[in-house]
C-alpha cells in the first residue's frame, strides 16, 4: 500500500495537470473498490495499467508479470471453487436417507415363564429359579425388585415346567430387564445369557450372549456353533457389534432375543444389535451368568421366555426350507413348535417289526427333511398298545424302531444322526380300554437331540 501511494504522489508531482489529478482521482478510486470488495491484490495491477496508458507503456513488463500472476491465481480460486462445488456434490450424493429396520422384535405368542418378582421376598433366593452355582437374592432397586447376582461368578436359570431341561425348542424369544453401575469406572464384570443343548453342561453353550461392562460403550458378542459341527460346544461363528450401546450407567435397559430355526437375533433398548443367519438350532434351556463384583451386583428383573420367534427371513431361493415339499414342511413345523414329529402313519405287521407298503409316504417325508437337516439328531421310538405283554411289547418296539431307522438309510438319511428307542407300553398317550385310544398309543416319535 505504501508504494501505491509513493506512485501516486510522484506521478502528481511529475504531471501537475488537471489530468493527472484526475488521474489520481480515478486510482483512488479503483483503489477503494478494490479494498472494499477484499481485492487488494488487484490494487497495484489497476495502478500498473493505469501508468502504462499514462507513460506509454513504460510499466509493460511488470503488467505482464502481474497479469501472469493474475491469471494464476484466478485459475487457482477456478480450481478451488470446483474443487469444492465436486466436495459439495459428493456430499449431496451421500446425503441418504436410511430407513431403520433394526427395531422388530415381536414376542413370541405362548408364553413359557414369566417372573416380574413382585411377590417374592427381599433376601431370599427367587422362588422361580434354580442355581446352578455362586449366589443370587431378592433385591429392591427404587422400589421395583430383582434378582441381584451378588456373586463374583453368579449362575441362574428359570425353572421351566418342573426343571426339564428341552423347553426352549427351535422357536423362541427371551426378554428381560438388566441394570448395573459401572459410573465409577473402576472395573466391571462379563455378563451372558447362555442358550444351552439339553445334553450340554456349562461352558459348552449351543450359543451365547456376552457383554463386557467396561468402557465408556459397551461392546455386544455372539459366539454360535454352526450347523455343520457334530457337537454343541464348538462355537466357531461369531458376530459383534462394537460400541452400539451404554448399559452400564446405572439404569435399567430392555435386552430381548429372538431364535427362529437357525436365525439369532439380539436387541438392546429395542434396537436390534446382533443378526445371525445361519446357527445350528437344538436349543434346550437358558442361564444368565454374572462376574460381577461381590460389592456391585448385577440385576435383572422381568423376565419372559415364550414360544414363537421374529418371523424367519429367506435368505435366497436356495435355502434348504423353501426346497421343502408340503408333507416335509409338516415335519419341520411339528419339531420347530414342538422338538419332535409323532407320527401314527407309520404302520406294521401285527406283532412283528414288518413295515406295510402304505407306510412309506410318512417315511418319505420324515426323509426329506432330514436329509434338508443333515446335521439334527433324533432319537426315533417305538410305542405299541397294552395288548401283550411287557415281554413282547418292549422288544417288539425295540425292533420297530429299528426298522423306521433302516427305511429312511435306504432313503438316503444317514444313520449317524438317529438312535432308535423302544418304549412299549410304558408311555401311553390315549386311554387302552378303547380301540381308538390303542390305535393312538401304536405310534412312532422323532425326538430331536
Amino acid at each position: 500500500m505504501k508504494k501505491i501511494l509513493l506512485l501516486l504522489v510522484s506521478l502528481l508531482l511529475v504531471c501537475g495537470t488537471a489530468s493527472a489529478q484526475g488521474l489520481l482521482k480515478n486510482l483512488g478510486e479503483r483503489a477503494k473498490n478494490a479494498v472494499e470488495n477484499n481485492l487488494g491484490n488487484k490494487v497495484e495491477d489497476g495502478v500498473n495499467k493505469a501508468l502504462d496508458g499514462v507513460l506509454g507503456g513504460k510499466n509493460k513488463d511488470k503488467g505482464n508479470d502481474n497479469d501472469n500472476d493474475n491469471a494464476n491465481r484466478k485459475s487457482n480460486r477456478n480450481n478451488a471453487d470446483n474443487e469444492e462445488d465436486d466436495i459439495a456434490g459428493n456430499a449431496d450424493d451421500y446425503n441418504l436417507v436410511a430407513q431403520d429396520a433394526k427395531s422388530d422384535f415381536v414376542r413370541g405368542s405362548l408364553i413359557m415363564f414369566e417372573d416380574d418378582m413382585k411377590d417374592e421376598q427381599v433376601g431370599e433366593f427367587p422362588s422361580k429359579w434354580d442355581l446352578v452355582r455362586g449366589n443370587a437374592e431378592i433385591a429392591v432397586v427404587n422400589g421395583q425388585k430383582c434378582i441381584a447376582l451378588i456373586d463374583g461368578d453368579g449362575w441362574i436359570t428359570p425353572l421351566v415346567k418342573g426343571g426339564v431341561k428341552n423347553y426352549l425348542g427351535d422357536v423362541f424369544t427371551v426378554e428381560y430387564d438388566m441394570l448395573f453401575d459401572d459410573r465409577p469406572k473402576d472395573g466391571a464384570p462379563s455378563i451372558e445369557l447362555d442358550i444351552m443343548n439339553e445334553h450340554e453342561r456349562h461352558d459348552w453353550e449351543l450359543f451365547t450372549i456376552h457383554y463386557s461392562m467396561a468402557y465408556d460403550k459397551q461392546t455386544i458378542d455372539c459366539n454360535y456353533v454352526r450347523p455343520t459341527e457334530e457337537n454343541y460346544h464348538t462355537k466357531e461363528g461369531s458376530a459383534t457389534a462394537h460400541d452400539v450401546c451404554v448399559i452400564n450407567d446405572g439404569r435399567w435397559h430392555n435386552f430381548a432375543l429372538s431364535f427362529n430355526k437357525r436365525a439369532i437375533k439380539f436387541y438392546v433398548d429395542g434396537k436390534r444389535v446382533i443378526n445371525v443367519p445361519n446357527a445350528k438350532a437344538g436349543a434346550g434351556w437358558l442361564t444368565f451368568w454374572s462376574g460381577g463384583k461381590d460389592d456391585r451386583p448385577t440385576y435383572i428383573k422381568n423376565v419372559v421366555i415364550a414360544q414363537g420367534a421374529v418371523d424367519l427371513y429367506e435368505r435366497n431361493a436356495t435355502d434348504i426350507e423353501s426346497k421343502l415339499s408340503e408333507a416335509a414342511a409338516a415335519v419341520e413345523k411339528s419339531i420347530a413348535e414342538t422338538g419332535k414329529f409323532v407320527t401314527n402313519n407309520i404302520l406294521f405287521d401285527t406283532g412283528k417289526a414288518t413295515l406295510k407298503a402304505e407306510s412309506m409316504p410318512e417315511i418319505q417325508k420324515v426323509a426329506e427333511y432330514m436329509k434338508a437337516n443333515p446335521t439334527a439328531r433324533f432319537e426315533v421310538q417305538g410305542h405299541t398298545d397294552n395288548q401283550g405283554s411287557d415281554a413282547v411289547n418292549d422288544p417288539l418296539s425295540q425292533q420297530r424302531a429299528e426298522a423306521v431307522v433302516a427305511a429312511l438309510e435306504k432313503e438316503g438319511v444317514d444313520p449317524f444322526n438317529l438312535r432308535p428307542v423302544g418304549k412299549g407300553s410304558h408311555e401311553p398317550v390315549a386311554d387302552n380300554s378303547t380301540e381308538e385310544g390303542r390305535a393312538k398309543n401304536r405310534r412312532v416319535e422323532f425326538i430331536k437331540k
